[in-house]
């Protein structure tokens, strides 16, 4: 009887508060570029797409994060697996956000650091528990 647990309890932690931290980014982004919009002379037509990029990112966290979670406590490496792949995306917006929205400042800086580190972090232990189910 092999009832050897393969389950990660530190990517079910970091997912956990990735989920927290990134309702945080996202409000606290919204309120930046909202702010930005009123400050500085904001084109319209650069306003939609950094307000589309940062939905955008949010519709992709709900699945990103549902599969992690799911293919973590099931030890199934295909959720995880996907999970990745819409981390990938999520890092690309993520550096959009940080390099090439319109007005980019300190606290966008500091945001998307925090948020590429804990992406990385998370991948990491994603790439081991699969390997750990895999094997």
């Amino acid at each position: 009887n092999n009832s050897s647990q393969l389950s990660s309890l530190p990517l079910h932690i970091l997912l956990y508060v990735n989920g927290i931290y990134y309702i945080f980014y996202f409000l606290v982004t919204l309120a930046m570029i909202i702010y930005k919009s009123q400050v500085f002379s904001y084109p319209d037509d650069f306003l939609a797409p950094d307000l589309a990029v940062l939905f955008l990112m949010a519709i992709l966290e709900v699945p990103r994060l549902y599969l992690g979670f799911k293919g973590n406590l099931t030890e199934a490496e295909a959720p995880l697996g996907l999970s990745l792949g819409l981390t990938v995306g999520s890092v690309v917006l993520c550096v959009y956000l940080l390099l090439w929205q319109t007005y980019v400042l300190w606290a966008d800086v500091l945001l998307n650091a925090v948020l590429l580190s804990a992406y990385g972090l998370e991948s990491g232990f994603k790439v081991t528990a699969i390997a750990a189910f895999i094997s």
